[in-house]
């Protein structure tokens, strides 16, 4: 080799190595504190009460938690022990769940134990029982992949995954599984 190239190839060393030292040399603490600047809520809240209108100055709904950790930066809430319900003039759902996750687009993953109940008495179905449900909150639809349980005053529905339109109070079973009629 000549002289020149092995200068360049030194000076090429030297500048990959300035180039890199800072990487090199980062304890990993520093990188672990990074990730937990992300993973920090930037408030939370606790006994959390809120409501919810449109543009017209209707309610369209309301939230009760027990604790919420809002973060921003990922624009999402997660909810502990949340009560959700969502207002549509004449058909009204209430959803509850151990815990929820509500993202910036509307969209709410309800996990655990969750229940819809109709707050209309004289519907056929009141409640939808499941352990995992997506709710639309804009359009009032409810999506599931799930089993879920339907029921009603005389009835019982279960089946695999859900497709409920809370405006007008229809649901369609991707998999139905068993129906049960009581007699009144």
């Amino acid at each position: 080799m000549n002289q020149a190239r092995v200068l360049l190839l030194i000076a090429f060393l030297a500048i990959l190595s300035w180039l890199w030292t800072p990487i090199l040399t980062q304890t990993q603490d520093t990188w672990k504190e990074d990730a937990d600047t992300l993973a920090r809520p930037d408030y939370i809240a606790t006994d959390l009460k809120q409501s919810m209108f449109n543009e017209q100055g209707q309610l369209t709904h309301t939230v009760n938690a027990v604790k919420v950790e809002m973060f921003q930066e990922l624009g999402f809430s997660h909810f502990q022990a949340p009560i959700f319900t969502l207002y549509n003039q004449e058909q009204n759902w209430q959803l509850t769940a151990n815990e929820a996750t509500l993202y910036e687009n509307n969209t709410l993953i309800l996990e655990g134990h969750v229940v819809a109940t109709n707050m209309d008495d004289t519907s056929m179905i009141s409640h939808i029982n499941a352990e995992h449900i997506r709710v639309d909150i804009q359009n009032k639809t409810m999506l599931s992949e799930q089993p879920v349980t339907i029921l009603g005053p005389n009835l019982t529905i279960k089946g695999q995954g859900l497709l409920a339109d809370l405006n007008t109070d229809s649901i369609e079973l991707n998999n139905h599984t068993r129906t049960i009629y009581y007699e009144k």
